[in-house]
């Protein structure tokens, strides 16, 4: 596991000499952080945030976290290495960045039992950020799939099916928003086994490379960030690779559907009917409205080939949700109630919040088509859409217990606070990891 480690933690029971160490204040003290030196020893003080950004940029550091038990020192640890993490491989000149922790604790073997569980998560968090961060020139969906060839040194079974195997698949939807592209579609399988003996948990994430719209074709401004439309399926990969490093008794698949929605003589087109994987007829209204498209043809293929226990889906889906929630939370999409409150829970246990949101009824009938049996959005401006696209894509989930995530807003910060580096979030990781340990409770 220590190949998959960005920052070096270990547990201590005295403070390091010569490191710079952060100690954070109590619940009473004044907010403003302090940066001063204490009998020869640089300490900064102050709220766990401050401390957080303070030592992001310090090569080795330490943490003072005496006298907090073991649980809240790693979640401190955890804010460091968070905070910490930038990507600066293709710039020439690189800040400083933290590379070894040191956490001062009062019993160093808790901490150090606990946080080898918290580093898996981690590892994976960071193997999602940076798939999310690659510019789309050099993560198309074919080096987005050898990239996830690194996960079979850690037990990881990998099925890559190409266009001939998708279109054998019937994987039309996918097919058919991929065409236009020099870069084909593929799928993507991950499969944890656990320790056998139940159906797999299954992640299925929205991987699109790039985003231009399509024939609806987005506005220049802003279409750089849409590099980063495949944040679903690198959260899924990155909880796979979680459970592998900590090698969870709980089996798990993460089916990551990843193509690049361009333009070209051969794009689809709003108008186009499309025959999907389970036989479903779907109009096409809005060629920026790919990623239910694709999402659903990945719904239906994972219950053919996996016959999962359940299925969560991830993806940067609407613009809708974040008129709704901001970037403070993600939409929780799911009438199944124990799968919910399981969600909801791993949620506010990791930080990764969720809001639960209605579909169904009414928005489900918005999608009737005069031609076929759904259309997938509607035309109109200022409609639900976040609520369209749940309700779309709980067709195709069929009779398994479905979840879905649209974590768009979540998945990025555009700059840098006391609490999070800039760029991408990796939402979904922790929270995917943690919903896993849920059902490893139960057998």
């Amino acid at each position: 596991m220590a190949g998959f480690s960005r920052v070096a933690v270990r547990a201590v029971a005295f403070p390091p000499d010569r490191v710079p160490m952060a100690a954070p204040a109590p619940r009473d003290a004044e907010a403003a952080f302090e940066d001063a030196w204490r009998n020869g020893r640089r300490v900064l003080s102050g709220p766990a945030a401050g401390c957080a950004a303070a030592l992001a940029t310090i090569p080795h550091a330490a943490l003072d976290a005496r006298g907090l038990p073991a649980a809240q020192a790693v979640d401190l640890a955890r804010r460091v290495v968070e905070r910490s993490w930038r990507w600066e491989k293709l710039k020439r000149e690189r800040e400083k960045v933290l590379a070894k922790l040191d956490v001062v604790t009062d019993a160093p073997v808790l901490f150090e039992a606990a946080w080898t569980r918290m580093a898996a998560a981690l590892a994976g968090q960071d193997f999602c950020r940076e798939l999310v961060v690659l510019p789309a020139n050099m993560l198309t969906p074919v080096t987005f799939a050898e990239r996830l060839q690194a996960l079979a040194e850690l037990g990881v079974g990998i099925e890559v099916l190409g266009r001939g195997d998708l279109r054998r698949a019937g994987l039309r939807g996918l097919l058919a928003l991929g065409r236009a592209s020099a870069h084909p579609p593929r799928v993507v399988a991950l499969t944890w086994p656990g320790s056998g003996g139940t159906a797999p948990l299954a992640f299925v994430g929205k991987g699109l490379t790039f985003d231009t719209g399509g024939v609806s074709i987005k506005p220049a401004a802003g279409m750089e960030t849409m590099r980063a439309d495949m944040a679903g399926a690198a959260a899924c990969a990155g909880a796979i690779m979680a459970l592998a490093l900590r090698r969870s008794p709980c089996p798990a698949v993460a089916v990551l559907a990843l193509a690049e929605n361009a333009i070209g003589a051969d794009a689809w087109r709003p108008s186009d009917v499309i025959e999907m994987a389970d036989g479903t007829e779907v109009e096409i209204v809005d060629t920026d409205a790919e990623g239910r498209i694709a999402l659903a043809d990945a719904l239906v293929w994972t219950q053919r080939r996996f016959s999962p226990r359940l299925m969560v889906d991830a993806a940067t889906l609407t613009g809708s949700i974040v008129t709704a929630l901001g970037h403070h939370r993600a939409g929780l999409f799911c009438d199944d109630e124990t799968l919910a409150q399981r969600l909801l829970a791993a949620g506010e246990a990791t930080g990764e919040a969720l809001w639960r949101m209605p579909m169904g009824g009414g928005y489900r009938e918005d999608l009737k088509s005069d031609i076929a049996d759904l259309r997938h959005c509607l035309p109109e401006r200022m409609q639900p859409d976040a609520c369209h696209a749940a309700s779309f894509l709980r067709h195709f989930a069929g009779e398994t217990t479905w979840a879905h995530l649209d974590i768009a807003g979540v998945e990025a910060h555009e700059e840098a606070d006391e609490e999070h580096a800039a760029g991408p979030t990796g939402f979904g990781v922790r929270l995917l990891d943690a919903l896993a340990a849920r059902y490893e409770a139960d057998g």
